[in-house]
């Protein structure tokens, strides 16, 4: 598997699988589904947008971006997507792990996620276990596709020290 930064014919192939999480309800908090042209700008947006190939195939991908602006504009922020067919073996984390050099590679240093959903059992694990610290839990922080709230749990990591996460 390769993760490389996204091209413009592996737009459609992005889009599938960010759609599929969004219409999954359960984990990003955009309500609406991206198309082509939506998508190229969405993606366009970011810091960068990371896609995982394997064998010729679009498995994965991550955005990066900025978390805030100004004073805080050195924290950054990102979400990932792993195709539904192909989740539960690794590529999630080795998105998480190219993000991470590719966020300290652009000058960021710190990875905020605000908004990890509880149920999100894989994420969370995956997140203790490359150091990332909990920040508390925020209650009903999250609208799940059913109309009901979830607890969300925000996340830290300081990038570009092997020993940063250790408390």
């Amino acid at each position: 598997m390769i993760i490389r930064e996204l091209r413009p014919a592996d737009l459609a192939a992005a889009v599938e699988i960010w759609n599929q999480v969004v219409e999954e309800g359960v984990a990003f908090p955009q309500l609406e589904m991206l198309d082509t042209n939506s998508g190229a700008e969405f993606f366009g947006s970011q810091s960068f947008t990371g896609i995982a190939e394997e064998d010729g195939e679009i498995v994965g991908l991550y955005i990066l971006h900025p978390n805030n602006v100004g004073r805080c504009g050195h924290i950054c922020n990102a979400s990932y997507a792993v195709r539904r067919d192909r989740r539960g073996g690794g590529i999630g984390e080795k998105l998480v792990r190219h993000c991470l050099e590719k966020a300290a590679e652009l000058g960021f240093k710190i990875m905020q996620f605000n908004a990890v959903v509880a149920s999100n059992v894989r994420a969370l694990a995956l997140y203790e276990r490359l150091g990332f610290v909990r920040l508390g839990t925020i209650p009903g922080g999250f609208m799940l596709k059913d109309g009901t709230y979830e607890d969300i749990i925000p996340h830290y990591y300081i990038l570009g020290k092997d020993d940063k996460n250790e408390n």
